[in-house]
């Protein structure tokens, strides 16, 4: 991929972020100076994955493999933040999620459910309901890598890594972007050497991930391509994640995305993966 092609491609999401009226984030520094690493990655944690108490939206999965062969998935993604979750400084939030994905579409997935109880001090606990053998399987914390129902995208991108369990460095600072360069703490638990993050200065919002393997190759890109503003928050509606060694890519597209809604607790509990709270998946 050129280096015009990138340059373009950030310039068009900072004016898209730019024009949904997101004013600059403060956060205590001089003036002029960038902010230090932990605040950048605590913000970008936040505004990716805590903002509301709540959320939902209905996510347009299409796979496409390297012969341009594609497969689709519709589902909808409950999230709810635990009531202990508190602010860092000001500027972040962390502390226990729950995420709820019921599958609607196409018949083999339909029914499906995956359950994910997001830790700060430990893996997270995850299962998958299976209801063509109305089975619940428990995802071993090894399997968290892995492909998220045949798609590019890995179970931990759905509810996304946990920040302690990598060292952060930021290694450019452009007129839109911080870059911050993240490298595991336990090696061996992982496929990559590190991954960079392309963060937006205003938003905070991460709008680029680059994998790189121990031989230094990229082998796996996320591409945030379209933001708009919901309820006053700064989301992605749409994106995308290639694997260069497949050839394969998937893009996700978000609707109907609601924050604040009071979802009752219940809902993220085992006994709803046989039962899908259908007034809640609306």
């Amino acid at each position: 991929m050129s280096r015009y092609w990138l340059v373009t491609l950030f310039r068009k999401l900072a004016l898209m972020v730019m024009a949904l009226g997101i004013a600059p984030i403060a956060l205590a520094q001089d003036a002029g100076a960038a902010p230090s690493v932990e605040r950048i990655v605590n913000r970008a944690n936040m505004v990716s994955y805590f903002q509301g108490r709540d959320g939902r939206a209905r996510v347009a999965m299409t796979i496409t493999d390297r012969q341009g062969r594609t497969r689709s998935r519709e589902l909808t993604i409950l999230r709810r933040d635990g009531p202990e979750t508190d602010a860092i400084e000001g500027s972040a939030y962390r502390g226990e999620q729950k995420y709820y994905v019921y599958f609607r579409r196409p018949a083999d997935v339909s029914q499906m459910t995956l359950l994910v109880w997001k830790h700060q001090d430990r893996d997270d606990d995850r299962w998958l309901y299976l209801p063509a053998l109305d089975l619940v399987k428990r995802i071993a914390a090894s399997d968290k890598r892995t492909s998220f129902v045949g798609s590019d995208f890995f179970y931990e991108d759905i509810s996304g890594r946990s920040i302690d369990d990598d060292s952060h460095e930021l290694i450019e600072t452009t007129d839109n972007y911080y870059v911050v360069r993240n490298k595991p703490r336990r090696p061996g638990e992982v496929e990559f050497a590190y991954y960079d993050v392309y963060i937006h200065k205003q938003s905070f919002l991460p709008v680029r991930t680059e994998y790189v393997d121990d031989s230094g190759n990229l082998y796996r890109r996320y591409t945030a391509l379209a933001v708009e503003k919901v309820q006053g928050y700064p989301t992605v509606v749409k994106a995308r994640m290639e694997n260069l060694r497949s050839g394969g890519t998937t893009e996700l597209t978000y609707s109907g995305i609601d924050y604040d809604l009071g979802l009752p607790e219940d809902v993220f509990s085992e006994r709803y993966l046989r039962r899908a709270p259908k007034e809640y998946l609306q």
